[in-house]
């Protein structure tokens, strides 16, 4: 098994193997709260295609942002903490960010898309040791896929540790993280989008036990489909 690290947009185009798209602060956090609370997600690229899309499907939620701010109409934002402990059972939940879900559709060269982020690490190591591919490539996608983030690119080498057997401290990645510049904004008491409570959870290790594959769903959108590590694709 090879591993490799690519950033952004580009590395998501580039991206070979089993492909981990890595959003922490929040895409791929929110989206695994989304699924533990019933949900099914669809993710799309583009704002009104994520409008188009919910309109064919009764009863769908809209769920984006861009630079963090909620989307105009939207029920959503992207948090985890707006999504734990609600009751999405039996709901589709149209999904459009400005990093991860770029990210996920840039991706098409790989032959396995997963999504990454703190929350479902370990998961995300079983499922790739599970699969046991020639090639994976983690990618950090950084803010907005164009410019590197901390946490991204620290989940990345988490990742790699993991699967290369070489030492991790979370902890100290954890206490580092809650003041990088993109952590910033939930800090801020202006910023409602970016509840404080989003931190502890985009920092909460292993809370969930499945990874989130990608593949395709309605309307050009891509189900983000839930798998426990080594189920068959």
């Amino acid at each position: 098994m090879r591993v490799f690290l690519t950033q952004g947009l580009e590395g998501a185009r580039q991206a070979k193997g089993l492909a981990v798209i890595i959003d922490v602060f929040r895409a791929f956090t929110t989206a695994c709260f989304v699924h533990a609370a019933g949900g099914e997600i669809l993710a799309v690229a583009a704002e009104d295609q994520a409008r188009a899309l919910a309109g064919t499907l009764p009863g769908s939620l809209l769920m984006g942002e861009r630079d963090c701010v909620p989307l105009p109409g939207f029920d959503f934002g992207n948090s985890p903490a707006l999504v734990e402990g609600r009751d999405l059972s039996g709901r589709t939940v149209v999904f459009t960010t400005s990093a991860g879900t770029q990210g996920l559709a840039a991706a098409s060269g790989a032959e396995e898309i997963v999504t990454g982020s703190f929350v479902n690490a370990r998961a995300v190591v079983e499922h790739i040791r599970a699969r046991d591919p020639e090639t994976v490539t983690l990618v950090a996608l950084g803010e907005s896929g164009l410019w590197p983030s901390p946490e991204d690119s620290m989940c990345a080498i988490y990742l790699k540790n993991e699967l290369e057997g070489f030492p991790n401290s979370f902890e100290t990645l954890a206490r580092y993280l809650r003041d990088v510049p993109s952590a910033a904004k939930f800090h801020a008491p202006d910023k409602d989008y970016a509840p404080a409570r989003d931190l502890d959870l985009c920092l909460d290790l292993d809370r969930f036990g499945f990874v989130l594959a990608a593949v395709p769903g309605p309307g050009g959108s891509l189900l983000l489909q839930p798998r426990t590590p080594g189920a068959p694709a």
